[in-house]
């Protein structure tokens, strides 16, 4: 089945681990960089224009596809994209959206191998699991203690 959504995973190496970049959405929890692919679009086209919507992010390319996930939410399909920048991001920023209601999307960055929160959105959280099978490097999964902690 072909792709309905493009997510854009952006990941860094912070002391010698992989963290990604997500964002608390002040009405639907913690979340990674996913929106509709628009007719005639690409997955990975729409993957960097997501980064810019929703994250103000622009100086980007697509550097890996990992495949796609049949979301458990509204069947849809997500294409997977590892996203590279252009620069050093901060640690946390706060990005007003233009299309989603004017609302204010704080990013940060989450430890890859930490398991999610209960604040994450649970479909997120069952992609999270996804991406650390998934994603090239040094991933493996805290235990819930370490997690926790």
């Amino acid at each position: 089945m072909a792709p309905t959504k493009a997510c854009a995973i952006v990941l860094r190496q912070r002391d010698n681990a992989t963290e990604l970049l997500v964002f608390r959405h002040p009405l639907a929890g913690i979340q990674i960089v996913k929106g509709k692919i628009e007719r005639g679009e690409s997955s990975q086209a729409a993957a960097l224009r997501e980064l810019w919507e929703e994250a103000g992010i622009r100086a980007t390319r697509v550097t890996a596809d990992l495949g796609t996930w049949a979301s458990p939410y509204e069947a849809q399909v997500w294409a997977l994209h590892v996203c590279e920048v252009t620069g050093e991001l901060p640690d946390t920023w706060t990005h007003r959206t233009a299309d989603d209601g004017g609302l204010d999307f704080e990013f940060f960055w989450h430890p890859l191998p930490n398991a999610p929160t209960a604040e994450w959105h649970p479909v997120f959280a069952a992609a999270w699991r996804l991406l650390v099978a998934r994603s090239p490097g040094p991933t493996a999964p805290a235990s819930p203690a370490a997690s926790s902690r």
